[in-house]
């Protein structure tokens, strides 16, 4: 068992970041040191992962944020994850013989939304020039940066789908023809080269910070970014999961008529004092807030911490929302149920009575206005791949530090609080474009190929995408915004990272207290496998929780000790700020003062 935190929790009253990346971190801290706030802060890290972490994310991808003003006391989601092609359907993927979307290639790729949702936070609560926020990505991907160790495994994973089927992504991805090294400097001059583009051809059309944004904007949906994707995406013929080669769907009227919705968010009351705000039904975000419902039905405000029963409650709970998730969530822009039925308290108080002390080896998703459950994923069968080349950009190995997304939290001296999940476009995901320095994303595998189900693949939609920024107040006041990468897993590490707090643990605490997940639930991303009953959990909990588990009927996976999650966040509380990152991974930090 840990002897205390591995970190200090940080504390000040300037200014708090906590990210995946020490140099995301650092970047965003910069902002608020030159004067910037938290939407400033958090767009540049925002930008500078995209450089850094490119086997997690990329300017391709997606990028959901809440965001608290303290001025309006109004949170607000913005919704950075884009659409499928108009020409996308059902009724062409069943004729191309296809069952699932498949996890890699340009079949799979939706509008970038990335750019478009930090663009939107700069617009409507930044202070400083897109030119200043832009800078440290451009820096880095001109310059170089040390590549991480796992960006290195990532690439020597899928290292022959790029040399024999994805011949730009190994233009880029392999310098030289070779293998690039962890530690070794890494730079991506088309990236730089795009973002410099945009950024001249911005400026040139007006010196106002409003009008550069908005021209940035229309350069990238409506200008030579939007025409170089249509234009790769429909002439490149690439390798799949299925085991055949596609071409894309996206064109430059996809992009065009895209905006990032900004929304309110969901949210719920937890033991009278905790308010929890996540993203709409379009994401996995409600999952969190079933749990908390399903919780506190179970009395577990009552349970001990992170004892044998406090873990078997919250993966039973667990089991029945990421249920419902599979069963109902999808956008609500193309469905008629009322979703938000799911997260009221008698619903919940209904569906806990189906915990028992035993592990559940069911899938059982409840009923919404006595309509039966739907159609649920049917695992995937696995086409012709390569290594590594699967939806999901993870090590899935129990024991191995899992990573497939970006994350970051920001916190200013004024009191605004910004939570963000970037991920999608990873270097794995699809072919690079050489142009433009970046590939597309694949977060249509999400989809269903089932008509009627709500997360059904429809032209124009939102698939339903795991990622899953948090907001929390505490007696009707901002108090804490956090969240971590893990796809399916994301609202199972920050549902314990949440309880712990609200037990009275300090952040760094709860971002080190031993870490589980289940692997009940079909996962997000082909292959859309599922292990009912699984349970992945570290090996600091202790035989006494193990053996617990196990005869409670769990199917526990004993994990590495410090392998699970990669939790951060932000507060405040009492009088400061206060920040943490986690150590697991060696890459996560928090900065402040």
């Amino acid at each position: 068992m840990s002897t205390g935190p591995t970190r200090p929790e940080l504390v000040g009253d300037f200014g708090m970041v906590a990210s995946t990346h020490w140099i995301a971190s650092s970047a965003a801290m910069s902002m608020l040191e030159r004067g910037g706030n938290a939407a400033d802060a958090a767009a540049a890290a925002g930008f500078v992962l995209q450089v850094i972490e490119p086997h997690l994310n990329g300017p391709g991808g997606e990028a959901p944020i809440i965001v608290w003003d303290e001025r309006e006391q109004r949170t607000e989601t913005i919704c950075g994850q884009g659409v499928t092609p108009a020409s996308a359907s059902v009724e062409l993927f069943r004729g191309m013989g296809l069952d699932h979307v498949p996890g890699t290639g340009l079949l799979a790729a939706v509008v970038p939304g990335a750019f478009g949702a930090w663009l939107t936070l700069l617009e409507r609560y930044g202070t400083m020039s897109l030119r200043e926020v832009l800078e440290p990505c451009v820096h880095y991907a001109r310059t170089g940066h040390p590549l991480l160790s796992n960006a290195a495994t990532a690439i020597a994973s899928v290292r022959s789908l790029f040399t024999e089927h994805w011949a730009t992504s190994a233009d880029l991805w392999l310098p030289g023809g070779k293998l690039p090294k962890a530690g070794e400097r890494f730079v991506n001059p088309a990236l730089a080269a795009t973002y410099e583009r945009v950024l001249v051809e911005a400026e040139a059309g007006g010196t106002s910070r409003e009008r550069v944004i908005a021209a940035a904007r229309d350069l990238w949906y409506r200008g030579f970014v939007a025409d170089e994707i249509e234009r790769f995406s429909q002439s490149t013929w690439a390798f799949d999961t299925s085991g055949e080669r596609h071409n894309g769907l996206l064109t430059a009227a996809d992009l065009s008529g895209w905006a990032p919705r900004v929304e309110a968010p969901e949210s719920v009351l937890f033991a009278d004092r905790y308010e929890v705000f996540k993203g709409g039904f379009w994401s996995q975000g409600p999952v969190l807030l079933q749990q908390l419902l399903l919780l506190e039905a179970l009395g577990i405000e009552s349970t001990e911490v992170g004892s044998e029963a406090w873990i078997h409650l919250l993966v039973e709970a667990g089991k029945l929302a990421f249920a419902d998730r599979e069963a109902w969530y999808g956008d609500p822009l193309f469905t008629a149920v009322d979703q938000r039925r799911l997260l009221q308290t008698e619903y919940a108080t209904a569906r806990a009575m189906l915990v028992t002390d035993e592990a559940s080896m069911e899938l059982r998703p409840g009923s919404i206005d006595g309509l039966p459950p739907l159609t649920m994923r049917r695992k995937a069968e696995t086409g012709v791949s390569h290594s590594g080349a699967i939806g999901e950009p993870t090590m899935k190995s129990a024991g191995t530090v899992r990573g497939d997304t970006c994350h970051v939290d920001v916190v200013d001296r004024w009191g605004m609080m910004i939570s963000a999940t970037p991920s999608g476009g990873w270097l794995q995901s699809s072919p690079a474009i050489a142009e433009l320095g970046f590939c597309l994303s694949n977060r249509a595998q999400m989809f269903l190929l089932e008509p009627g189900h709500p997360n059904s693949l429809h032209p124009g939609a939102r698939p339903r995408t795991t990622l899953s920024p948090s907001f929390a107040m505490r007696d009707g006041k901002a108090w804490m915004a956090f969240g971590t990468p893990g796809g399916d897993s994301q609202d199972q590490w920050q549902l314990q990272f949440l309880l712990r707090m609200i037990a009275g643990s300090s952040i760094q605490e709860a971002i080190d207290a031993p870490g589980f997940h289940s692997e009940h639930v079909p996962n997000s991303f082909y292959p859309h496998s599922s292990s009912p009953g699984e349970v992945v959990i570290e090996s600091r909990a202790g035989e006494k929780v193990l053996s617990g588990l196990r005869r409670r009927g769990h199917r526990v996976q004993v994990a590495d000790a410090w392998s699970e999650g990669r939790l951060s966040a932000v507060a405040s509380d009492a009088g400061w700020l206060r920040a943490g990152a986690n150590a697991r991974g060696n890459q996560g930090y928090a900065v402040g003062r």
